[in-house]
């Protein structure tokens, strides 16, 4: 464990996501630890980051979620520093957490993605319910967990919906609903070395959606693993989940989310390029299936410092 140094897991921040990180840090934390590594926990919210320079920190385990930790801002900072980190680079990172733009470039290069308006205070909203039709989701464009997501059923209530979520951000987004199933796909590697699909989880909440509760606390969501699609077909959305990481730079780990529609089309929904590592977390989930202990999936990601 020698050649992994001193290594800082940098979790908490000031997000709205500070809980789950805190949560995550803790689970590799302990991982890193139990394997000999030399990890010390690491909160930018009480400390400032020249202090990893200061005690002779060699490595950053990057998990901190949300704005502030998972946008490129911290990894900007880490990179005037010198310091290896886990994870995606600026803009990797920067792409990752702004919904909007994933979308864009993912629309450019002709990958398949849910039909979506962009709202703001002048926006029609009786005719975007309309085009999109209901039920349909209106998010923050740079939130992750969840945080803000609204399920909009009924006609009248886009509005409103567009008012909580620009709580959060100032860009929002309307969605089209895609009622086939969610899945989501972890992703290890870069675009050098390749990229490893492990195997995808499908998701089934108890709730309306897969919503905060859902992601981390409630204990009857359903996770299927291995997810139930056909081998070719998982092995064909693997494909497309590669050019989605690479398509934004993607590199050490990440996790691509996407949705089936009823006949069996994947859409793919976001990219979360810093994920949950909590025990309810998909990350880990995918790797157990093919052999990878918690403690050996997080000792994978922090090679890619090396």
């Amino acid at each position: 464990m020698k050649q992994y140094g001193k290594v800082a897991v940098v979790m908490g921040g000031t997000s709205s996501e500070r809980e789950v990180s805190l949560m995550s840090g803790a689970g590799v934390l302990s991982a890193l630890k139990s394997r000999g590594v030399d990890a010390h926990a690491f909160d930018p919210k009480d400390q400032p980051l020249s202090a990893l320079k200061d005690e002779g920190f060699d490595r950053v385990f990057l998990i901190l979620h949300g704005p502030g930790g998972e946008d490129g801002t911290i990894q900007g900072a880490l990179d005037m520093l010198g310091m290896p980190y886990t994870g995606c680079g600026v803009m990797a990172s920067a792409l990752g957490m702004d919904k909007l733009r994933t979308k864009l470039i993912w629309r450019a290069l002709g990958l398949p993605i849910p039909a979506f308006e962009l709202l703001d205070e002048h926006s029609d909203f009786a005719a975007i319910e309309q085009q999109l039709g209901l039920p349909l989701f209106v998010k923050p464009a740079t939130e992750g967990s969840s945080v803000g997501v609204t399920k909009v059923k009924a006609a009248g209530e886009l509005k409103a919906a567009f008012e909580e979520a620009r709580k959060y951000d100032r860009l929002v987004l309307a969605e089209a609903f895609v009622g086939g199933g969610e899945y989501t796909a972890p992703v290890l590697g870069d675009a050098v070395s390749g990229y490893t699909v492990l195997p995808m989880i499908k998701i089934e909440p108890a709730t309306e959606f897969y919503d905060y509760q859902a992601k981390y606390f409630r204990d009857d969501t359903v996770y299927h693993c291995p997810c139930g699609l056909a081998p070719a077909q998982e092995a064909e959305i693997a494909e497309l989940v590669k050019q989605a990481f690479w398509a934004i730079g993607g590199k050490s780990w990440g996790r691509v989310d996407f949705l089936m529609d009823e006949v069996g089309n994947p859409y793919l929904l976001e990219v979360n390029t810093a994920p949950g590592m909590t025990s309810h977390s998909l990350f880990p989930m995918g790797a157990k299936a093919v052999g990878m202990s918690y403690e050996d999936v997080v000792l994978k990601i922090l090679d890619t410092t090396l």
